[in-house]
């Protein structure tokens, strides 16, 4: 005859005080390890990065305009003039100064009456779609580099501003520049407030945040695909020229600035190929169009 085992007993209940005590130490232990990993604040060094080509792989404006033509912001016609400019942008790998000259005088015709509000939110479903796959993992770990130093990292880009934020915010950094759509009572003008933030007025943007947040522009970083970014290369004690163009690559050379190319060989030949193909179909687009 097989004897009962006897019951375990169960720990009496924690009462209200011990609880209390476990969750004040648990809480202690936990704000400990954050404490540890805490990253000693520079107030005086951060890192500025140009967006197309050096964080991501190809225009973000383009991207831009492809999700807001998705969406029926514009017609068909304003996506083929968009397209052949960034088909020449990734076939040329320069930005072409009368495309400049002429996104300069439109603006940002193609979001005019819609509202700052409406243009963040696609925003951030157009970063999802198009430009999270698009940006460059080498990149990233150089902007993380200096978030890991207790730097602040910032973009500089012509992309409207809003999308710069939202990229900014994807990638954990601290804040963007980006050319500002002038609106009214929250809705789009169509127009700009002063000009596009490009070439030069690149430096003068970054000049001016230094002096408003104590920076040391001898003590900070800069990272550009473009040899139209020099200014703003010169303007920091640490230049990197990133994924760079043939101009940009040998003024580093010269200079004895850090170079990244994130580009392989066969990445490389594939862009050049989906290059030959966009060109192929926008040319295809424009011959329809005209007839």
């Amino acid at each position: 005859m097989s004897q009962d085992k006897p019951a375990k007993k169960r720990p009496a209940p924690l009462d209200l005080q011990q609880r209390s005590s476990l969750a004040g130490e648990a809480s202690a232990a936990i704000a400990e390890v954050e404490s540890a990993l805490d990253v000693p604040f520079d107030p005086t060094a951060a890192a500025f990065f140009d967006v197309d080509n050096t964080v991501m792989q190809g225009a973000s404006i383009f991207h831009l305009a492809k999700g807001l033509h998705k969406r029926k912001f514009f017609t068909t016609k304003d996506l083929v003039g968009a397209a052949y400019k960034q088909a020449y942008f990734r076939i040329v790998g320069v930005e072409d100064p009368e495309h400049i000259e002429k996104a300069r005088n439109q603006g940002l015709s193609f979001i005019a009456g819609h509202t700052v509000q409406e243009l963040r939110e696609v925003g951030e479903e157009i970063f999802d779609e198009a430009m999270a796959h698009r940006i460059w993992p080498g990149t990233k770990a150089l902007a993380q580099i200096h978030l890991d130093q207790g730097q602040r990292v910032w973009l500089v880009t012509a992309a409207p501003v809003e999308i710069a934020e939202v990229i900014a915010r994807r990638l954990g950094l601290t804040g963007a520049m980006g050319t500002v759509a002038e609106h009214v009572d929250g809705v789009y003008t169509g127009k700009l407030v002063g000009d596009m933030l490009h070439g030069p007025a690149k430096a003068v943007a970054v000049t001016a945040l230094a002096e408003r947040e104590g920076l040391d522009l001898a003590r900070c970083s800069a990272y550009s695909d473009s040899s139209n970014d020099l200014p703003l290369l010169g303007l920091v004690g640490d230049p990197c020229a990133v994924n760079p163009d043939a101009k940009l690559r040998s003024y580093a050379q010269e200079q004895g600035w850090r170079i990244r190319d994130y580009r392989t060989a066969r990445k490389a030949v594939r862009r050049v190929a989906v290059a030959a193909v966009a060109s192929a179909v926008v040319g295809a687009a424009a011959r329809r169009a005209r007839r």
